[in-house]
């Protein structure tokens, strides 16, 4: 039986949470630079301040401002390839973190339905948890081009459309993530979350980058026990 009525399921995100991975973030974030400086965006109008990578928002609305914005149809399709790309480059080195799985199913052995909310792509993510052993183990997985990009993590849409395939209320969520990025995500929403430490945010990071108030734990597997002695609504 779930243990604390008030989180309803629990969520992760997947790089630097739930899978270690390897992914290229600095020639990730070019992807975007590449593309609307190709375009003619000066470099100093792209705007990284929603929190994402992949932001390329700013861009676009100097495209549409300068008139150029017959250029932008097609971006967020060329930009989502060549980011998964870059994704896939090194998806074969990808590992759940240690007690990651373990995790996992003591949620669901006490009734939580679990799921990934990342900003990777489907083939990435559905790649990289396949190998893992565990993709079909989750009752859901919501990656960045299931939706518009404008969906994506760190809109809250995200973090409902988890909800929904999860059957619950994105509010009544437990989210784990390791940047700003899944913070503001769960912020948006009013959902319970927690910063883990095994993604490079220290608890310094944690609490310059966001808020002071925000609960960390070393990594998800630090949740076991917690889950154990029935004190998930200590993140409430």
């Amino acid at each position: 039986m779930i243990l604390d009525p008030q989180i309803k399921a629990v969520g992760f995100d997947m790089d630097g949470t739930f899978m270690h991975t390897h992914v290229d973030y600095a020639k990730l974030a070019r992807v975007v630079d590449d593309e609307l400086t190709g375009l003619g965006v000066p470099p100093n109008c792209i705007d990284y301040n929603g929190g994402s990578k992949l932001e390329m928002e700013s861009g676009i609305r100097w495209l549409i401002e300068h008139g150029r914005g017959h250029l932008v149809d097609g971006i967020r399709q060329r930009v989502g390839d060549r980011a998964t790309a870059v994704e896939m480059e090194h998806a074969d080195e990808a590992e759940p973190f240690p007690g990651s799985i373990e995790t996992l199913r003591e949620l669901q052995a006490h009734g939580y339905p679990v799921g990934i909310l990342t900003r990777g792509s489907r083939h990435y993510a559905e790649t990289v948890l396949d190998d893992a052993g565990v993709l079909r183990e989750f009752d859901a997985v919501v990656a960045r081009d299931d939706f518009p990009e404008d969906e994506a993590k760190p809109s809250p849409k995200a973090l409902q459309h988890l909800g929904e395939r999860l059957g619950v209320r994105a509010q009544d969520i437990l989210y784990l993530g390791d940047s700003k990025v899944d913070w503001l995500t769960a912020r948006a929403v009013g959902a319970p979350f927690i910063g883990v430490l095994s993604g490079g945010y220290t608890v310094a990071d944690w609490q310059t980058r966001t808020d002071r108030q925000v609960r960390t734990l070393p990594h998800i597997a630090d949740l076991l026990p917690l889950i154990r002695n029935g004190r998930l609504d200590d993140f409430c």
